[in-house]
């Protein structure tokens, strides 16, 4: 009997320790999601100011 509950309270500490993990990988997924659309918005941004700047320039000449 205290095999088997000694087994029981393994298999649960191991369950909660992958509901841990999962919750973990899900939050950091969200944060490098975060992070890529910041970095990606800004690369957009960049290369429409160049865009804006260089049609500025044609306009000068």
């Amino acid at each position: 009997k205290y095999l088997l509950e000694s087994y029981a309270s393994e298999q649960a500490a191991r369950m909660v320790a992958m509901e841990n993990a999962t919750e973990n990988a899900e939050e950091m997924i969200k944060d490098l999601t975060m992070e890529f659309n910041k970095a990606r918005q800004a690369a957009i941004t960049k290369e429409i100011l160049e865009i804006v700047g260089g049609a500025e320039a044609l306009k000068q000449t």
